[in-house]
């Protein structure tokens, strides 16, 4: 897969993995992106093939949020969710994760920072596991992939382009 050159993902630290993307839009168009389920589901899906029947946002510190992913080719479904620790708009959401089927022990904390700059909003995700394991398994696991997928459709979305 290609990975634009603004698309960067560390693992600064035996507990974390950094995810960074910057997107031609205005932060609160980017923060309503990651916050209005209408706008999630679009893009946040990602490799081809699946859609996102269950996306419930409460956006409010001590809010929950869950989403459903469905593989349409075979019907399996993958759900998460979690409660946003802290709702900073359009700066910061901190929220916990933890998957229905838990393919790393434990839940992780995620704190996505939106940054703008000029025409361009940064977007950072810190995703902090529970321990070196939970990170190795989030490692090897290929997120990488799909989470370039989906912001490639978020920055599809966010220049009006079906």
């Amino acid at each position: 897969m290609f990975y634009p050159e603004n698309f960067h993902v560390t693992a600064p630290g035996d507990l974390e993995i950094v995810i960074s993307r910057d997107f031609d839009a205005p932060r609160q168009l980017v923060f309503d992106a990651f916050t209005k389920p209408e706008l999630v589901r679009r893009w946040l899906l990602g490799p081809d093939g699946w859609t996102m029947p269950v996306c419930e946002i409460d956006l409010k510190t001590g809010g929950a949020y869950r989403y459903v992913w469905r593989r349409e080719a075979t019907g399996e479904q993958m759900g998460m969710g979690g409660v946003f620790r802290e709702v900073a708009a359009p700066e910061r959401l901190i929220a916990t994760e933890k998957f229905d089927q838990s393919w790393y022990p434990g839940e992780a904390v995620n704190t996505t920072g939106f940054a703008e700059r000029g025409s361009i909003t940064g977007v950072t995700i810190a995703v902090l596991y529970e321990s070196k394991e939970a990170r190795d398994t989030a490692r090897r696991s290929g997120m990488e992939h799909g989470m370039a997928a989906g912001f490639d459709r978020l920055e599809a979305l966010l220049a009006g382009r079906p």
